[in-house]
């Protein structure tokens, strides 16, 4: 299915530094992948900005950012992400972004971002994040396996508190709900 068979018009316009593919999530009303190539900077961010909105005027409030092969973000792109989820809140809808690397998420935590958005580890976690109505519980939170932001080592924290990753030694926090933070 291409892009403009799921959201009209998505591919009208094209920006060869960010590439959008996209993949609707038939058993979640209103879901939506979105798998990101190449960068989001100040020079391209309009751009990204105006796809998206596309999806959610076409009915998509869950949306999933699906990062692997997003390997920058300026903080003008990170503000992309902010409007986007003030434009999905009031639909009932919400953000995830998926396996971010490393420098990326280093940004989102530098801006003070990265606790406001949904990050998962998989398509699978991302999905069920809105199959159980967007509520993460904190009742099954932990034991929590999630990667080092660094150096991408699979780690399981059992409760929250700061601990040191056994791979690169890097300081890391996490919050009663598991979001990770650097130390």
């Amino acid at each position: 299915m291409s892009n403009n068979e799921i959201v009209p018009g998505f591919d009208d316009e094209k920006d060869d530094s960010l590439k959008i593919r996209l993949q609707k999530i038939d058993n979640v009303e209103g879901c939506l992948v979105l798998y990101l190539t190449g960068y989001i900077d100040t020079y391209n961010s309009n751009f990204f900005q105006k796809r998206v909105t596309k999806a959610v005027e076409a009915g998509y409030s869950r949306l999933i950012f699906h990062c692997a092969g997003l390997n920058y973000v300026s903080s003008t792109g990170i503000g992309s992400f902010t409007a986007f989820l003030k434009a999905v809140k009031p639909r009932g809808g919400d953000l995830v972004l998926l396996e971010i690397q490393p420098k990326v998420y280093e940004v989102f935590q530098l801006l003070g971002f990265s606790q406001f958005f949904n990050i998962k580890d998989s398509l699978d976690d991302a999905v069920d994040f809105f199959v159980k109505g967007g509520q993460t519980g904190s009742t099954d939170v932990f034991p929590k396996i999630f990667k080092c932001p660094i150096c991408s080592k699979k780690l399981k924290a059992t409760k929250p508190g700061r601990f040191r990753c056994s791979e690169c030694k890097t300081i890391l926090a996490i919050d009663n709900a598991g979001q990770v933070f650097l130390g």
